[in-house]
């Protein structure tokens, strides 16, 4: 059985989901531990003193609470723009040369010619 015959399963993919998760977890718990110098923060009016660390992820958390919807919205106006270019078929128009006209119309668009 070579690597080409396994398939993934969906529990094989939370288990990987799951370590990963964990692992940034604990790379997160780590840069919180090492960044535990206290700074002083003003938020409309507000004065406290937090972890340097916890400052940090929270404005990492900000920026991406705002990045996220974008982005979403982004790939779903690509989504909708993708689908309506290969939903419409192509519109073949004849290419009409000037002063030359078509054989079963008088020229003036009047109709047949009588």
């Amino acid at each position: 059985m070579g690597r080409d015959d396994r398939r993934s399963t969906r529990a094989a993919a939370a288990w990987v989901g799951a370590t990963l998760f964990a692992l940034v977890l604990l790379i997160l718990l780590i840069f919180v531990l090492e960044n535990g110098d206290s700074v002083e923060v003003a938020f409309f009016g507000a004065h406290g003193s937090i972890p340097l660390g916890v400052a940090l992820l929270a404005a990492a958390f900000g920026i991406l609470l705002v990045a996220a919807p974008g982005t979403g919205r982004i790939l779903q106006l690509r989504r909708r723009l993708r689908g309506q270019e290969t939903a419409a078929e192509p519109v073949v128009r004849p290419v009409r040369t000037p002063g030359r006209t078509d054989r079963t119309t008088s020229g003036n668009g009047d109709g047949p010619i009588s």
